[in-house]
């Protein structure tokens, strides 16, 4: 480590190769705490090129519990988190959108990192037993359309660095990591990224993947779309931006989007919603999120179509259905 230390402190980056090693070394608690919290410092005094980013990803997929679900056309959705806009849990619930809507979904979450429940916290609530039984999951694809990773079972190596990410108590490069280490591999991705260096950096990632990804943020710091404003996309075969107006949307306050101060309060709002009784703000940035997903399953299809597509499963209580089926 300390050779590595020294080649990074006077101002070189890793490539893609030489960060896969790094990261799969520290990830396999070859180093001392103290090693690993000066390896972190140093993106906290640079930003993480996109070769690093793609070697720590690299890295932690070799080391995690391994899935195949190769016979299913999957796609994830899910945000880095850490926009602390403390939003209620829109792409949870545009998972089950498209589960309802006949999309394959291999969910990947977490507990919360800044808001007050993350995707594991309200599945949780409703009663769903985390599991990496490979044998369930498919059964739950079939069923419901729809299964959840609960991330820490499937990145054990993450403990060894659990303590010192504890102590620094700040936002790290591995905070961006969570979307881009589906166990699975999905073949389509929806991201939502919280400002437009990120985005750039998500996009330099994926690009490099076979997967049909989707990268977006609202401009005002949303990692989604939030409808208080424009947000920008990019994707592996188009990029812009676009109005709450483009969709045939009202603009809606960042008020109209508080997710809760307690995993209860929030559990509350993911229950109006799936069963058509959100606030109309609610319910159209879930539709709006899910509509973008759909669009990156299906490249082809205009927008409106996936904005109906998604409209008829939560309105037509499938995207509620594939909730029960998969709660049980």
């Amino acid at each position: 480590m300390k050779e590595v230390l020294t080649y990074l402190t006077t101002k070189n980056t890793l490539d893609t190769v030489q960060a896969r090693k790094v990261f799969t070394e520290i990830a396999q608690g070859k180093y001392l705490d103290a090693e690993v919290a000066a390896f972190i410092t140093v993106y906290l005094m640079r930003p993480v090129t996109g070769p690093e980013l793609s070697g720590f990803r690299q890295a932690l997929l070799d080391l995690s519990v391994r899935l195949d679900f190769s016979e299913f056309n999957t796609i994830d959705v899910c945000g880095t988190g850490g926009d602390e806009k403390n939003t209620f849990n829109v792409s949870t619930l545009s998972a089950f959108v498209l589960a309802g809507a006949g999309i394959k979904v291999a969910k990947h979450g977490n507990y919360s990192a800044s808001s007050a429940c993350g995707s594991s916290n309200v599945l949780e609530y409703f009663g769903y037993k985390f599991t990496t039984d490979q044998d369930r999951l498919k059964k739950e694809l079939d069923r419901a359309n729809i299964c959840y990773l609960h991330a820490p079972f499937f990145h054990p190596a993450l403990k060894n660095v659990a303590p010192v990410r504890k102590a620094l108590k700040i936002k790290t490069f591995m905070n961006m990591l969570g979307p881009m280490v589906n166990p699975s591999r999905p073949n389509n991705q929806l991201v939502g990224v919280y400002n437009q260096e990120v985005m750039s950096l998500f996009h330099e990632v994926f690009k490099k993947t076979s997967a049909n990804y989707t990268i977006l943020y609202s401009e005002d710091g949303y990692d989604e779309i939030s409808l208080t404003g424009p947000f920008c996309f990019i994707s592996n075969t188009a990029a812009g931006k676009l109005d709450p107006e483009d969709l045939s949307m009202k603009r809606v306050k960042a008020e109209d989007l508080f997710g809760g101060k307690t995993v209860e309060e929030a559990a509350s709002i993911f229950h109006h919603v799936l069963n058509g009784k959100g606030t109309e703000a609610q319910e159209k940035v879930v539709i709006a999120n899910s509509a973008l997903a759909l669009r990156t399953v299906h490249p082809g299809k205009n927008l409106a179509s996936c904005i109906e597509e998604a409209e008829n499963s939560l309105y037509g209580k499938r995207a509620l259905a594939a909730f029960h089926k998969l709660i049980g």
